[in-house]
């Protein structure tokens, strides 16, 4: 079956960085969507960043645009999210997600998390001010 790990959180202080990283085992990386979601106690769930290749398109939420990176190693069966000058409303528990066969764009699977089938366990970010 399809798992998801995802590693890389921790604490760092505002204007840092830090890259988050996503194994996924058991997955084709053949027609697929990938993406980074975070969510916060009490807030809902939020699409930070995702990749389609139903039309090859990459979304980012207005909040990291510039700031944040999402990248793929398929070699690896690695997915990555570059986080540059991070601030303090980046704090939260960071998701990877990924599915196959998807029939829309990336900021689709941004805007609808229940496009995804798998998910991983979560990696706590913490951004000091």
């Amino acid at each position: 079956d399809v798992q998801l790990q995802a590693s890389g959180g921790g604490f760092v202080q505002a204007g840092g960085s830090l890259r988050l990283s996503c194994v996924i085992s058991g997955f084709t990386f053949d027609n697929y969507a990938i993406g980074w979601f975070r969510q916060d106690p009490g807030k809902e769930r939020e699409g930070v960043s995702c990749f389609s290749t139903n039309d090859g398109s990459t979304f980012y939420a207005d909040s990291v645009k510039g700031r944040f990176t999402i990248s793929t190693d398929i070699a690896r069966n690695t997915m990555y999210l570059q986080m540059n000058n991070l601030k303090p409303e980046d704090t939260a528990v960071y998701y990877c997600a990924a599915r196959k066969g998807p029939y829309y764009s990336g900021l689709f699977y941004c805007a609808y998390y229940n496009g995804m089938d798998y998910w991983g366990e979560g990696t706590q970010v913490t951004v000091s001010s």
